[in-house]
């Protein structure tokens, strides 16, 4: 199970949930600890150790779902359907399923494990063969919905499900030669074939569901994009909750990645001239170890965000990554646009986020409720900041483009580009 848990985790991983390795060992405890008993104690105590922020609940549930609903769940699921279609109850499946063995026994017919299995319905040991047989064929290459059938062809040639289904017919004509009443013979044969064609399912199910696993990461990307190609003064009140989760991630991996390199910084790069240079009286054994740790100059960021009323859905996340990028960053300036063009850098040092973007948007800084000329705000731009403007500064503009058929005045960010070798974005 510990496997399982470890496969499940870089599941998450590669969906966009942090899990840390102290978290994979808590994850490993508590799993030991609550026990497999109850399903859902179990996926309660993996949420517990493994998710730490809301956003990722949905992401949790639905790979918990596809990783962990085992095939014996759908292989109880088939034989109460053959159960129902043979007008069987509980106890009178369970004296076929005896008789049927019995006859076995009788007839001398030697079947496979496979076959064997499959007619006990002992779900516990059909999941294990068909996962083994997965996995000697690669299963988890499977990248895309038109691999199913080759993918599942393959399993079932793995599993040898020819050779069952001759087993199958073989024992059906046996069966008819020992003499049973027509009705019970007709029961046998009718079961044997719902059981085969249950088999069939089960392996298509088994690559489905490992598709179904690559997929939601697929969905995820798709989901990003469209919302990235939708205008902002559209978005439901879902896809504005979508996309603020999706920055609030990005934010949150900009603060990793800034914690990690700032750590290699302090530190410095090894310098293997150095090391060896100071180690020469130790005869080239490296006792001390060096390090290069030049100061490297910093950049600048500037970032143009949009406030205008065809924004005002999303213009809060917006700004909550301004924010984040702020507080990340030393350099960093930030503005808001309209028509006018105001700073917030100083707004965002001072005050708590939620505070800051209130101010942000109540009309504070400039006026928020004046009609979007995105050229006026750039020429507002070149004029007063333009000076700021290096080859080592990165201007990030923030919105939705819509510029009411003013004049763009794109040669402002050409002129600023050009002649300081600045980058936009």
């Amino acid at each position: 199970m510990d496997l399982k848990i470890v496969g499940f985790i870089e599941l998450l991983r590669q969906n966009g949930v942090r899990v840390s390795l102290a978290e994979d060992l808590d994850s490993l405890e508590a799993a030991a600890a609550i026990g497999l008993e109850s399903p859902t104690d179990f996926r309660e105590a993996l949420r517990a150790t493994l998710v730490k922020r809301q956003i990722d609940d949905s992401t949790f549930e639905e790979l918990f779902e596809l990783y962990f609903r085992g095939l014996s769940r759908d292989f109880a699921q088939q034989l109460a359907a053959t159960k129902n279609s043979l007008g069987l109850t509980d106890a009178t499946l369970q004296e076929l399923l005896e008789r049927l063995s019995q006859h076995v026994d009788e007839l001398g017919f030697q079947l496979s494990e496979l076959t064997r299995e499959l007619l006990r319905a002992n779900q516990g040991r059909l999941e294990q063969l068909l996962r083994e047989a997965g996995a000697r064929v690669g299963l988890d290459g499977i990248e895309r919905p038109f691999q199913e059938g080759r993918y599942a062809h393959m399993v079932a040639q793995t599993l040898g499900l020819s050779g069952v289904a001759s087993e199958i017919e073989e024992l059906k004509l046996r069966l008819a030669s020992l003499g049973l009443p027509a009705e019970e013979v007709d029961r046998l044969q009718k079961f044997l074939d719902l059981r085969l064609q249950d088999l069939t399912r089960a392996i298509k199910q088994l690559v489905r569901r490992e598709l179904e696993k690559k997929e939601a990461q697929v969905r995820e990307a798709q989901r990003l994009d469209r919302l990235g190609e939708k205008s902002f003064y559209y978005l439901t009140e879902d896809e504005i909750r979508q996309m603020k989760e999706a920055v609030t991630k990005l934010a949150e991996r900009l603060k990793n990645v800034v914690a990690v390199k700032r750590k290699r910084g302090k530190r410095g790069r090894f310098d293997i001239k150095d090391t060896l240079r100071k180690n020469l009286q130790y005869g080239g054994v490296p006792f001390r170890l060096e390090f290069d740790r030049r100061v490297k100059d910093k950049p600048q960021i500037m970032v143009l965000c949009d406030v205008s009323d065809s924004v005002r859905n999303v213009s809060r996340f917006m700004l909550q990554f301004v924010y984040t990028l702020q507080d990340l960053y030393s350099r960093v300036r930030s503005f808001v646009f309209v028509s006018d063009l105001g700073e917030v850098t100083r707004l965002f040092e001072e005050q708590d986020i939620h505070t800051a973007i209130e101010q942000a948007l109540s009309g504070q800084v400039i006026n928020v409720f004046a009609h979007s000329d995105f050229g006026r705000a750039f020429r507002i731009f070149h004029r007063d900041f333009l000076s700021a403007v290096n080859k080592k500064t990165t201007v990030i503009i923030l919105g939705d483009a819509r510029n009411n058929y003013n004049l763009p005045h794109e040669w402002t960010l050409k002129e600023s580009g050009s002649e300081r070798s600045s980058s936009f974005g």
